[in-house]
């Protein structure tokens, strides 16, 4: 654990950027924990990506993803 003040990590943000990916630095405002930086872990970032839709995709997802709407739609247009 590593504990800065706010100035220090904006005279430095590219070092604690680096330091980040191993553990974690605790910025300081006023004497005060504020901020918590962390790495990111690499198992999670596919987990994350898929939850806001932003994972790469070979064109397969893209295709099963306009058949699943067109199923729905004609669902929808049956119920109505």
């Amino acid at each position: 654990m590593v504990q800065i003040t706010a100035t220090e990590l904006k005279s430095n943000l590219g070092k604690y950027l680096l330091l980040a990916q191993n553990q974690d630095i605790y910025i300081t405002k006023s004497g005060t924990r504020v901020v918590k930086l962390a790495g990111v872990k690499p198992d999670k970032v596919k987990d994350i990506e898929s939850l806001f839709g932003v994972a790469q995709t070979d064109g397969t997802d893209l295709e099963a993803s306009a058949l699943k709407q067109e199923r729905l739609a004609s669902r929808y247009e049956s119920i109505s």
